[in-house]
């Protein structure tokens, strides 16, 4: 359960897009997703060139190429917010939705859809101020801190309860790949999607 200051800074970067114009719940959730993992990526990167620092071997994939390092977390924050709008916009989307590699991977298929949807420069550049100010290096807090968000969803009044949309049904299922000879269960199921969906990719319509 989330609590205390961490939950007060969410709210916080909640407000700041529900005032700039994004009230779809869904839709603020997928754009701080877009950025979490934006973040994470950095993250990712900078322990494995600790490890290069410690080890003495050279980072052998990593995220960013010398000639990508503009296009990290660490870089973007330092720039003025319509710089950093321009460069997410441009720059760093089309990144992140190319790194599944150009042989029809999942999950650049799935990403191929994302899209930018922060209205203004200032609204961008204080929800990433907001965002570095999270400690999310315990994976048990981003699930509490998702969690939370989810729960937004049931009392935004208009959107009712959560349902998975169909289209990260599909994702998930596709990711897991699941087989004839699998046991599959929703443990949360509600009307069944996953299911659903596992049964029809098992058993494809003729």
């Amino acid at each position: 359960m989330l609590t205390g200051e961490l939950k007060n800074k969410v709210d916080k970067i909640w407000e700041t897009l529900w005032t700039a114009g994004i009230s779809n719940p869904l839709t603020v959730i997928e754009q701080l997703t877009y950025l979490l993992f934006i973040k994470g990526l950095d993250d990712q990167q900078s322990r494995e060139e600790r490890r290069a620092e410690r080890t003495g071997i050279p980072v052998q994939h990593p995220v960013f190429w010398p000639q990508e390092q503009q296009l990290r977390w660490r870089n973007l924050r330092e720039l003025e917010p319509q710089a950093m709008f321009d460069r997410i916009r441009d720059d760093v989307f089309p990144f992140i939705k190319a790194l599944g590699g150009a042989n029809g991977s999942t999950y650049r298929k799935h990403m191929e859809g994302a899209i930018f949807m922060f209205p203004k420069a200032s609204t961008l550049a204080r929800v990433v101020q907001l965002l570095d100010q999270l400690d999310l290096s315990d994976r048990d807090t981003k699930g509490d801190m998702y969690e939370y968000m989810l729960s937004k969803l049931s009392v935004a009044g208009q959107n009712g309860q959560f349902r998975t949309p169909r289209h990260i049904i599909k994702m998930m299922v596709e990711l897991t790949r699941p087989q004839p000879t699998d046991f599959i269960a929703d443990l949360a199921c509600g009307t069944a999607g996953f299911l659903v969906a596992a049964g029809e990719y098992i058993m494809p319509r003729p």
